[in-house]
């Protein structure tokens, strides 16, 4: 018979160093394959390989065919005549897939119009259809910077899907979601194989897996660890790996110490955030302390990502006051961003953006690699340009590259979204013993009630105004 996707012997090198693989699968019209394991394994890699768009210094060997034509010997004009149309992907970094010049109702209905060929008053209507659908309504005239994490990622999910392209790629397609949305994503998901199309998710959300089925691969270090139907493996896993990302989901984990509390460094009261002239939130009132976690959670686009940039004096409030620390410096008042590829410059080495920042602040080199270690990024890894490692190593990299700093306060936009429940833990661990140490006062923003349960001294969390 003739599969939607075969994979042969795949693995994907960086000059004589094998990342990925090899691995091998066949997916029938119909059916699921998800892909999980831990951050850096190679994931991602997986799908880059099967479209074509793996990053100029890395190749693939293997062989790949998409319903019945092999397609890795083709040429990349001939591959991308493919997407959208045959197969459509969502990337892990939303941004990165949506036009930063246009609006985001016209980026669905372009898809909509100019690749499954629909009249512009088609178009228009199933759009209009996709965004109350996803609860977009209201972002339809928003540029992409204008969208939040969880926004943009529907977005990207409805224009990826409007096609209806019989093969999906989705690459972590929950993440930066609230419960509610994370709940329809996956719904939606699950509805193109119950329709006779294909899909391919890669998720670190054991949840997700289940709710999707089909079958399943782990992945560790590039390596393959159990291959199978999801349900087998997951209710009876074999290797010690698989059976640690089970149990490491934030439900199970023990509420993380708190250290001791300083003086007040940053203080917020009766603060109102507006975006554009919708007021997002008002009346909200903070004070942090050295040392104390606190966690920020409410529904996507509520503006938590816009609170964070009033309280890093990015920008002004609507109305409210912001006080901080007269000994904080503009340094002191570091930002981690939901989407660590753009606080990244693409063209150069990650080793020459760590170096810059340690020679700006004088900051020793060594102590640079001694955050990276305990994060658990490889220092050959840094030879690399930003869009050359996964979002969770970016990720690492960017927690280490603002404690470089010596940050007195630190602001964290989703810090671990991109990584696996294992990996997330020991990194909230590393961030809670760093803060402790040097009395940081950390606010970071989660839409994973558990974690904020979990992590953090304090919870707050937004609503509308």
């Amino acid at each position: 018979m003739t599969y939607s996707i075969e994979v042969e012997a795949l693995s994907v090198f960086a000059g004589a160093s094998r990342l990925m693989g090899p691995v091998s699968f066949r997916l029938k019209p119909g059916g699921t394959l998800v892909i999980m394991g831990e951050t850096g394994a190679g994931k991602s890699l997986i799908a880059q390989a099967i479209l074509g768009t793996l990053p100029a210094a890395l190749r693939a060997e293997g062989k790949v065919f998409v319903n019945g034509v092999r397609v890795d010997q083709k040429s990349i004009a001939d591959r991308s005549a493919m997407w959208g149309r045959e197969i459509a992907t969502l990337p892990q970094e939303p941004w990165r897939a949506l036009d930063p010049l246009m609006k985001a109702f016209r980026q669905v209905a372009e898809t909509h119009r100019f690749v499954a060929g629909k009249t512009r008053q088609q178009a228009e209507r199933d759009t209009k259809r996709d965004f109350e659908a996803l609860d977009l309504v209201g972002a339809e005239r928003k540029l992409p910077v204008a969208l939040s994490g969880g926004m943009a990622q529907r977005v990207a999910f409805s224009a990826a899907t409007a096609a209806r392209a019989p093969i999906m790629l989705a690459d972590e397609p929950t993440k930066g979601l609230d419960q509610e949305r994370h709940a329809k994503t996956v719904e939606l998901l699950g509805q193109l194989p119950r329709e006779g199309g294909t899909l391919i998710a890669i998720t670190h959300e054991v949840s997700v897996a289940k709710k999707l089925g089909g079958d399943l691969i782990v992945l560790r270090d590039g390596q393959l660890l159990e291959q199978g139907r999801v349900s087998e493996i997951l209710d009876t896993p074999e290797h010690p790996y698989t059976r640690a990302l089970i149990e490491a989901d934030p439900q199970s984990w023990p509420e993380f110490p708190s250290g001791p509390k300083g003086k007040v460094v940053l203080k917020t009261t009766d603060l109102a955030i507006n975006r554009g002239d919708h007021r997002l939130f008002e009346g909200f009132d903070l004070s942090l302390r050295e040392g104390q976690k606190i966690a920020i959670t409410g529904p996507s686009g509520i503006g938590k990502t816009t609170l964070l940039d009033a309280l890093a004096g990015l920008i002004a409030p609507a109305s409210g006051r912001v006080e901080r620390s007269s000994d904080l410096t503009p340094h002191s008042v570091q930002k981690l961003y939901q989407d660590p590829p753009a606080a990244f410059p693409n063209h150069v080495s990650l080793a020459r953006s760590l170096k810059d920042v340690a020679r700006i602040h004088g900051a020793d080199w060594k102590k640079v690699l001694g955050f990276l270690d305990q994060l658990g990024i490889h220092h050959g890894l840094l030879e690399r340009r930003p869009d050359q490692v996964s979002g969770g190593e970016l990720q690492r990299i960017s927690i280490a590259r603002a404690l470089t700093v010596g940050p007195k306060v630190l602001l964290a936009d989703e810090p671990t979204s991109r990584l696996d429940p294992v990996t997330q833990r020991e990194t909230l661990e590393i961030l809670s013993r760093t803060a402790a140490e040097n009395q940081i006062a950390v606010v970071i923003v989660t839409h994973d009630m558990n974690i904020a349960r979990k992590w953090a001294d304090r919870v707050q969390t937004l609503g509308p105004s």
